[in-house]
């Protein structure tokens, strides 16, 4: 029996852009836009998903093209981009919400998806009506989600409201619910986009706990995020997705050092207009802050292991305060802290 649970082989999806709406100049034109009406919109809900043969057209966006990678069994795999790159295309695609233009994904095993706030939950149904729900769409008998019902309860921490239509939760007590009942009525592969953002930190913190332990299990986890820290803790490998192209599957830290190095040359040097200034007061405003070697040499890109650093910071003073403190906090490519470091000379010395 193959390890594999996700097969992706050429995965493309594209869309159709919207076309705004021209202004009549004419009552004529108006009429006659009118009478038509029903052949043109049957024409343009067709076009949304019939293409012609050539991909070149402007109101065409491939969301995904040729995307091909394997998932073994018990692995988690954590997909990572910019905004629009096309993560989420890629798991509702994986999740049967979508079909691709092309291409094919073979997935071996029950899946339970947590796409959005409040995926698979009934806004008019209780949270218990829900946790049954959701179990029959995964195939689950009334016997295994009466075993598990009271720890899924227990886990979301909304008990209290178990017998209150969802639509009445909060965004967070809805992810809350929905990811309890996804993690815990036992899915062989797990998908999760960004909706756990959503949560405060003490329930994240619990969500990463839980797949933690359903990949001990051999349980297979797909994991969307922008938060880097969590990628890297909880992920073996992780998928770099740029403007719908898979760029590169690997060991998670060099996938996540390649795409925070992206756009390097832009955030080894910062330029601040005054009027614009994101940090500014009475007393200063910030203009620039660059890096440089020990040449005195702008640094262009990555700052390598073991290189010197001098970091030139120009602000703008507008009155004399001697309570005034400049300081430099350094952190690493995952947004975690490492040491921050600040003047300590008394205020004669620095006027």
């Amino acid at each position: 029996m193959t390890d594999t649970a996700i097969k992706i082989e050429n995965l493309s999806k594209r869309y159709r852009l919207g076309v705004r709406e021209q202004g009549y100049k004419t009552f004529r034109e108006a009429l006659t836009s009118t009478v038509a009406a029903p052949l043109r919109n049957f024409r343009r809900l067709r076009s949304l998903t019939h293409f012609k043969d050539r991909d070149n057209e402007e109101d065409i966006i491939w969301a995904l093209r040729d995307v091909s990678f394997e998932v073994e069994r018990g692995q988690v795999v954590g997909i990572i981009g910019a905004n629009g790159a096309g993560k989420s295309t890629l798991l509702k695609i994986l999740s049967r919400i979508t079909e691709p233009t092309s291409g094919r994904a073979e997935i071996r095993g029950r899946v339970a998806s947590l796409l959005e706030v409040g995926t698979g939950l009934h806004p008019e149904l209780t949270g218990r009506e829900n946790v049954y729900l959701n179990g029959t769409i995964l195939g689950m008998r009334k016997k295994e989600i009466d075993r598990k019902f009271d720890e899924i309860v227990e886990f979301s921490g909304v008990a209290k409201f178990m017998d209150t239509p969802v639509k009445f939760y909060s965004s967070g007590m809805q992810v809350r619910l929905a990811f309890a009942v996804a993690a815990h009525l036992e899915p062989e592969i797990l998908i999760i986009d960004e909706v756990l953002s959503v949560g405060d930190a003490s329930f994240q913190k619990k969500c990463l706990g839980k797949m933690e332990s359903i990949a001990t299990e051999g349980r297979t986890v797909l994991f969307v995020s922008h938060n880097m820290g969590a990628v890297q803790a909880l992920c073996h490998e992780a998928v770099l997705i740029e403007e719908g192209v898979l760029s590169r599957k690997g060991p998670t830290r060099s996938i996540i050092s390649q795409y925070l190095a992206g756009d390097n040359t832009q955030r080894t040097i910062w330029l601040v207009n005054k009027e614009e200034a994101s940090f500014k007061n009475d007393i200063m405003t910030p203009l620039r802050l660059v890096l440089s070697d020990s040449q005195g040499k702008r640094i262009p890109g990555t700052v390598q292991r073991d290189q010197k650093v001098f970091i030139d910071f120009e602000f703008d003073l507008h009155k004399l305060d001697t309570s005034l403190t400049l300081g430099i906090s350094l952190f690493n490519q995952q947004g975690n802290f490492l040491f921050r470091t600040q003047h300590t000379d008394n205020h004669e010395s620095l006027w």
